[in-house]
């Protein structure tokens, strides 16, 4: 057993000095990106500026405390996110086991027979004890490619997990932000219902003084009607929106509690893109795809090392111990064994498998390689449309606090010229419409600068941290 061991420990020594590594080492593919985000080119402040809106963590940008709640309790019990994280440990169980093909693999076996024998009336008792070892000698680096690929796929899953992440706390704080748009639209409509209902109950006492008429009453019908017509779709809206944050956070359908109004909630002063050479650091989907190309390049090298010969070290010991009544008082008998051998595969003829087995590593490579690139190019175009869109909405905004703060005026004014006789009810009519669609679109324009906001955070990478 000692000449066995001596004998796996130096064929070990010698393997790990001499042997090679065949196949492509990996370098970092040279990628050509912009030196600016396209809507940045004309501000050289901006272009300047290495810190990034993604560098902050979720809590610091989603700072309504029931938002940040709801994104913790997602964090915690949403099933993607789950399984995102079972499947790094399926990867890392797989990782071990390519691992242990580099080393010894040794198995240990025992039996004991007792007895008597009734024709010459002996007794018996023996144990024997075994032990096998077998040693792949990876002289090629067939193995060791193996576990390079093994581990870039445990690293490609643990960026996956972090892409989940961060759709998971954008969606939330999306949804979040949908449902607060829904309740304001539900809150102006409620609003212009109120105030409708006193404008019909004005026209009909004018009716009846004889300083109005029906078609007055009628139109102020109208508006209410439009009105009351939109709450049930509103809160249909609603309600199928709390059930979808509550998927995301893992529980059943229910209601869900709220922070501050849209209105009310916090938008920063400046929302600073950073550096472009920095997404590719900063975004988990990039750094998978670069994960998966190393793979793929390791993979390579596994295909090459097929057409070189594998060895193989076998070796067993063992011994017997016994007593038997057939020797004089019961004598006692040991044997000990052991063996020692190699083995030696060359491939000769495989009908091109090898070969094509190598083609295939190659094209799975260049795939990959391209698919990073692509990855890449479609992080700078979420950028650059999340930039743009966030100005843009922002402005838009602006505009329609603007149209609604003179229809407001307009209608105010009127009124006052139908209650003074100089203009019929169809001009207080059609200003009342006016406004009341003019505040739905300022909410919807509330809404889509918050959701622009959220998407900006999620292009530059940011929200993943926990």
């Amino acid at each position: 057993m000692k000449k066995l061991a001596s004998l796996m420990t130096a064929v070990l020594t010698a393997a790990l000095i001499s042997g090679c590594t065949v196949g492509p080492n990996y370098h970092k593919p040279v990628v050509q990106t912009p030196t600016a985000y396209r809507d940045l080119r004309e501000t050289p402040q901006a272009q300047a500026q290495a810190a990034s809106y993604a560098d902050l963590p979720w809590w610091q940008v989603f700072q309504d405390p029931q938002l940040q709640e709801l994104i913790r309790t997602a964090l915690k019990q949403n099933y993607d996110l789950q399984l995102a994280t079972e499947r790094i440990n399926a990867e890392r169980a797989q990782l071990a086991i390519t691992r242990s093909n580099q080393f010894p693999q040794l198995q240990g076996s025992g039996t004991f027979n007792g007895g008597k024998e009734q024709n010459f009336q002996t007794k018996f008792n023996f144990l024997s004890l075994a032990a096998d070892a077998a040693f792949q000698v990876d002289l090629f680096g067939r193995l060791r490619r193996a576990t390079e690929a093994a581990r870039a796929q445990l690293l490609a899953t643990e960026e996956a997990q972090h892409t989940v992440t961060l759709t998971l706390v954008s969606d939330v704080a999306s949804a979040y932000f949908a449902l607060l748009q829904l309740d304001l639209q539900l809150q102006i409509t409620r609003d212009t219902v109120k105030t409708q209902e006193g404008s019909v109950q004005l026209t009909s006492f004018r009716l009846n003084n004889g300083v109005a008429t029906k078609l007055d009453v009628l139109q102020a019908q109208q508006v209410l009607d439009s009105a009351n017509a939109q709450i049930p779709d509103l809160d249909r809206q609603i309600g199928q929106e709390e059930d979808a944050i509550n998927i995301l956070l893992g529980n059943y359908p229910a209601g869900v509690l709220r922070g501050g109004p849209l209105e009310k909630q916090a938008l920063p002063p400046d929302v600073p893109a950073g550096l472009p050479s920095s997404l590719l650091e900063r975004r988990p989907d990039i750094r998978q795809a670069e994960q998966i190309l190393i793979a793929a390049n390791a993979e390579i090298g596994v295909a090459k090392a097929e057409f070189f010969p594998q060895i193989s070290l076998t070796g067993s010991g063992g011994g017997g111990f016994g007593r038997s009544s057939a020797f004089t008082s019961l004598l006692s008998s040991q044997t000990g064994i052991w063996s020692y051998g190699a083995q030696v595969s060359q491939p000769i003829f495989t009908g091109g498998a090898l070969r094509g087995n190598l083609h295939l590593a190659e094209s799975q490579h260049q795939q990959a390689l391209l698919a990073y690139k692509q990855t890449i190019q479609r992080a700078f175009g979420d950028v650059s449309d999340t930039l743009i869109g966030y100005q843009k909405f922002h402005e838009v905004r602006i505009q329609q606090e603007q149209l609604v703060a003179d229809l407001d005026e307009s209608v105010r004014l009127s009124i006052m010229r139908y209650q003074g006789g100089t203009t019929t009810y169809l001009e207080v009519l059609d200003g009342q419409r006016s406004l009341f669609a003019a505040e739905l679109t300022l909410a919807q324009a509330r809404g889509n600068e918050y959701q622009s906001l959220v998407q900006l955070y999620r292009a530059l990478g940011g929200g993943w941290q926990q």
